[in-house]
């Protein structure tokens, strides 16, 4: 069954480089024929489905559309033009910690964090012992979070979005969450989410997360599909591109090199 099916998305931004203070300033602007503001594509007609159970790794570099499509999955974020269809409960893990109110102590942080993730009261109550647990910071629950440092807030922040059971969870960098111990610990929560038929959507720069976790993998580049093959495959392309583009900025480097 698809779970995600995106058709033709693109994804438009505005980039202002016109700053007007006054409405005079910004009429001048516009009589000069000067609109204020460039357009950038961050996405242009990607297109591809995902079925029940696959995981699948989104790669590329920066500025290549991989958090603005995984926003448009969450629908966090709204397409230009094209859709994107999603069936099942989904959890978005696109910045631990959102939702999380710093005066209020880490216990009601997890109430109020699960309703924002779909969970219910009585449901909350149900998996709180194990969210602590997980999360490893029971002495301080009672506590606000304003005191907690930020590997404490990243692990109750994951350990909140992990229990809610989503038939879909999306991630976007947060595989390296928290120390070494905490990182083995959310890895090998996400593999038992293979385990069990869960879809894994994933964003990272960390292309040994992906191959880890991942048996799919789609490479965006300037908001266009590169490669959308198995994991391994993408990646070991991936690398020769980015091997290929040091090596020849090294080479303009030294051909524009002063001479000694």
């Amino acid at each position: 069954m698809t779970v995600i099916d995106a058709q033709n998305v693109c994804k438009r931004y505005r980039r202002p480089h016109v700053k007007a203070h006054t409405v005079k300033e910004a009429m001048l602007a516009f009589l000069r024929g000067d609109r204020g503001y460039d357009e950038f594509w961050a996405l242009n007609d990607v297109s591809f489905k995902v079925e029940a159970g696959e995981s699948i790794g989104l790669i590329g570099p920066n500025g290549s559309g991989k958090s603005t499509m995984l926003g448009i999955v969450a629908r966090v974020l709204k397409p230009t033009s094209g859709a994107v269809s999603v069936k099942g409960r989904i959890c978005p893990l696109l910045e631990l910690g959102t939702g999380f109110h710093p005066d209020l102590s880490g216990r009601e942080n997890v109430f109020l964090n699960a309703s924002l993730l779909g969970l219910s009261h009585k449901e909350t109550i149900a998996c709180y012992d194990s969210i602590v647990d997980f999360a490893e910071i029971a002495d301080f629950m009672d506590a606000p979070v304003k005191t907690y440092s930020t590997g404490m807030v990243i692990r109750l922040g994951f350990s909140v979005a992990v229990h809610v059971d989503p038939d879909i969870l999306l991630i976007d960098e947060v595989l390296g969450v928290g120390d070494e111990h905490f990182q083995h610990k959310s890895l090998d929560r996400l593999l038992d989410f293979k385990k069990q038929g869960k879809t894994l959507f994933v964003v990272s720069h960390s292309l040994s997360s992906i191959l880890d976790v991942c048996d799919r993998a789609i490479w965006l580049d300037r908001g266009r599909i590169v490669k959308d093959e198995a994991a391994e495959e993408v990646v070991t392309k991936y690398k020769l591109a980015v091997w290929a583009w040091e090596q020849s900025l090294a080479e303009a480097k030294a051909r524009n090199a002063p001479a000694l």
